[in-house]
């Protein structure tokens, strides 16, 4: 398992999986270790995977200062890694709450970025997120499922803050709840810094006009890929976040939610690749 030190001294891990040319991976959550990460659906016979545990997870030490969890302050970390890989530009593919740590890089480092991959990603760094209406709009795609009757009054309530996140409405987040999915939740168990993922999203760590506008200059491809049956982001958030970038393309893949590679991992694998490896 290779290491390298931040900027303040703080250990960070990476894990690398598969054969190819690297790609650059960061986890969601936030602050989630990235082993829930996989082998994203078989990419990893066409790529070598680069998994940072961003700090405070998985195999990566915890910060002294715990204000940097917070996305902003760890740009640089994403940075260090980068010249650590001896990357001059990387491929960079960032899950949900990751994809805000990307914008964020990709504003700052523009040049750095060779191709960028947001997978159903969480727009904060835009100043946009998912509402509760159009994360109950895709629950109610799932009505037929047996589970639902269960799970939506839970949900609905998590979504209002009236009641905590309920395991009973985990299927919500998976396009399909067969084995697979539910040995992903299991394995998820103890992965996530609860109170490291409050901080990510804390107070001065997005502003969306100055990112906006970066972002809008930045000359890499970009692929905004999302799920039919996903609310956070649903397929329209998805495209508007596509709409901050000069050079990018999103796609909405059939019958899958939060976690694409899982739901389909050949459609999800001949996407990426696809965009990864053009013609």
């Amino acid at each position: 398992m290779p290491t390298f030190t931040a900027a303040d001294g703080t250990r960070l891990a990476y894990h690398l999986r598969g054969t190819g040319e690297p790609l650059a991976v960061l986890p969601g959550g936030p602050l989630r270790a990235s082993a829930y990460l996989g082998d994203l659906g078989g990419l990893t016979a066409h790529r070598r995977l680069a998994l940072l545990d961003l700090r405070g997870t998985g195999d990566s030490a915890v910060p002294a200062d715990p204000d940097t969890y917070r996305c902003d302050r760890m740009v640089e970390d994403v940075e260090v890694w980068r010249d650590h890989m001896g990357l001059e530009h990387m491929d960079l593919l960032a899950h949900s709450a990751g994809a805000a740590l990307a914008m964020l890089y990709a504003a700052r480092h523009p040049h750095r970025i060779r191709r960028l991959l947001l997978i159903t990603p969480k727009p904060s760094a835009l100043g946009l997120r998912a509402t509760p209406e159009e994360r109950l709009a895709a629950a109610r795609l799932r009505a037929h499922e047996p589970w639902f009757a269960d799970a939506f009054p839970a949900f609905r309530a998590w979504l209002a803050g009236r009641a905590d996140f309920d395991d009973v409405f985990l299927p919500f987040f998976h396009g399909r709840w067969d084995d697979t999915a539910r040995a992903h939740t299991a394995a998820e168990v103890g992965q996530t810094n609860e109170e490291a993922g409050e901080r990510y999203f804390a107070e001065g760590a997005f502003t969306p006009r100055e990112t906006r506008a970066a972002l809008a200059a930045l000359p890499a491809p970009v692929l905004v890929y999302a799920g039919a049956l996903d609310g956070g982001p649903c397929p329209d958030l998805a495209r508007r976040t596509a709409r901050a970038f000069p050079h990018a393309e999103w796609t909405v893949q059939s019958g899958a939610a939060h976690y694409p590679w899982l739901d389909d991992p050949e459609t999800f694998r001949h996407r990426t690749l696809a965009f990864l490896n053009p013609a």
